[in-house]
């Protein structure tokens, strides 16, 4: 089962509160912070982050588990934590980005 969590749309202008996410040198603001959960990322100069994820927004789910949602898919970032408290991965199907998240512990960012 995964519950809908945010759509995540790139930015090039700083935005408020942002998170520094060091693996992909992306800025990331807090979707639950927003109205209607969007999470805005800016990525600077050397990011890891491949094209098709950057130049498209995604939709994220949260999960129990990733690997039962990735298999057989294409997927365009491997699994990875972010901070200490999430492990996610970016995978395209239907045309579209997916990101699916699985919360090691609640919170963002420390917060």
């Amino acid at each position: 089962m995964f519950v809908f969590d945010h759509v995540g749309i790139t930015t090039t202008k700083p935005q408020p509160d942002e998170n520094w996410v060091e693996q992909s040198r992306v800025w990331v603001t807090n979707p639950r912070n927003h109205p209607e959960h969007i999470e805005f990322l800016r990525y600077v100069e050397g990011t890891t982050v491949p094209d098709p994820v950057r130049a498209n927004p995604h939709i994220a789910f949260r999960v129990e588990a990733i690997e039962p949602h990735i298999k057989g898919q294409e997927i365009l970032i491997p699994p990875f934590i972010v901070g200490d408290f999430l492990e996610v991965v970016f995978i395209r199907k239907y045309g579209t980005i997916f990101e699916y998240m699985r919360y090691l512990k609640e919170g963002w960012f420390g917060n």
